[in-house]
């Protein structure tokens, strides 16, 4: 198993492991794709929200269950560059993507309720 994060003793530099960068892009991509599902599914009530209600039981359900789906699958597929090591981020604009995405999904949907 790999280590989320590798120290070099020698040059004091940490290096993060290839599904902690994947599966925290996948994190940021996820949310965004959630906060879009929740305006889609008001929106388009009779389809989508009766869709994903007959889908689980409940509207709520299948989002939770589409969300985990596609963070697994976008996870799996940024872990995959590189010859297998992996997309090539820096670790703070990868903190800044999950950051800003946590940001743009509150504001997707409170500004979504507000107007």
């Amino acid at each position: 198993m790999e280590n989320i994060i590798t120290r070099d003793k020698d040059t004091e530099t940490y290096e993060l492991g290839k599904y902690a960068k994947s599966f925290g892009l996948s994190l940021a991509i996820t949310n965004l794709i959630s906060a879009l599902l929740v305006v889609l599914k008001e929106i388009q009530e009779d389809s989508v929200l009766a869709w994903m209600k007959a889908a689980t039981g409940h509207h709520w359900v299948t989002h939770g269950v589409l969300n985990l789906i596609l963070f697994l699958f976008f996870g799996w597929l940024l872990a995959r560059p590189n010859e297998g090591k992996g997309v090539t981020i820096n670790p703070g604009f990868l903190v800044l993507s999950i950051v800003t995405s946590l940001i743009a999904n509150v504001l997707i949907i409170a500004g979504f309720y507000a107007f």
